[in-house]
Parts: C-alpha cells; structure tokens; sequence
C-alpha cells in the first residue's frame, strides 16, 4: 500500500446502520451532530471501541462523511481505526452495530474489543 493510499483511508458507515445512526441522533435531538468514533483502552482484547455523538471537532479531528453521517475520529484514534466500516444487524441474539476492522489482529466474542 503506498503512503497516499494510507493517509487516504477513511471510516465508513454503511447504509443500514447510518439510518439507525440518523434515527437515534433524531430521536435524541442531535440531528447536526457527528458521531465520534474512537479508541481507549480496556477490553479484554486491549483496546475497546467508543462510539458517541458530538457536535465539538476537535483540532486534529479527522473528519468523514460517510451515507449522509458525518464521523469525527481523533487522529491517535485513526491509525486504529482507518479502513473501518460500520454496520448494524437487527437481529434478536446477536444484533447491533458491527465494527469490520481491518486492523484488528485479535477480537473478542462480544466484538467490542480488539488488539492491534
């Protein structure tokens, strides 16, 4: 992968889960804000996905705009992150919003946590 190609990459949202992002953040009364994408640690695989509304970029935000979404990520928070994609399954046992990281080396069974 060249550097381009690696500065380049973005999260992204697909469609069924940016319209229960746009559903939540309506019923919340946060219709302009973005949602924060970001990384701490903890977890039982290290490092613990977050996921909040926010309507403050920060300074070095990296910003994205994905199915009408827009997403803030910190920038220590995107080199776990880039080439995410997001989506949500309503199924009854093992439903909710899925993270695809491609960085991941390692996850949990509950899928919230991860290694890199």
């Amino acid at each position: 992968m060249t550097e381009t190609n690696i500065l380049n990459e973005t999260i992204t949202i697909e469609s069924k889960a940016a319209k229960r992002l746009i559903a939540v953040m309506a019923s919340e009364g946060k219709s302009d804000y973005a949602l924060r994408m970001s990384v701490v640690g903890g977890g039982c695989s290290g490092m613990t996905y977050n996921m909040s509304f926010d309507d403050k970029q920060g300074e070095f935000d990296k910003i994205f705009d994905s199915e009408g979404v827009k997403i803030y990520c910190d920038l220590k928070s995107w080199l776990y992150l880039k080439g995410t994609s997001i989506d949500y399954s309503d199924d009854m046992l093992t439903g909710g919003f899925k993270i695809n990281n491609p960085n991941a080396s390692r996850t949990c069974g509950c899928g919230t946590s991860f290694s890199a």
